[in-house]
């Protein structure tokens, strides 16, 4: 059962404009992912964080990528009418366990 942090997150979320930045799509047709996938990880991940680094936003989900689950991250900003998804890739085993444990990835 989601919390309802989580709940209301994903009720504004749905009321904000989405839109998929040039580089986005570019990374969507040169990995072969299907094109509503940035979004589906966006509305229905239950991982969000901020990373310090960058100063983006980021959301993980485990999907199938290729025949066999994976962890895909989508790279975002969000302001107060729109969220504009900047890239989109999968982890790597140990990337997600590293970022959070050094701090760099912070919990949203």
């Amino acid at each position: 059962m989601r919390s309802n942090y989580f709940r209301n997150t994903a009720q504004v979320l749905f009321m904000k404009e989405i839109i998929y930045s040039s580089h986005l799509i570019f990374r969507l047709k040169l990995r072969e992912i299907p094109y509503d996938l940035p979004k589906i990880i966006l509305l229905e991940s239950n991982e969000h964080y901020f990373d310090k680094q960058t100063k983006k936003r980021i959301a993980i989900k485990s999907v199938d990528f290729k025949n066999e689950l994976r962890d895909m991250a989508i790279i975002y900003n969000e302001t107060e009418n729109q969220i504009i998804l900047i890239t989109i890739h999968p982890l790597k085993k140990y990337q997600k366990f590293s970022r959070i444990n050094s701090g760099r990835w912070q919990k949203l």
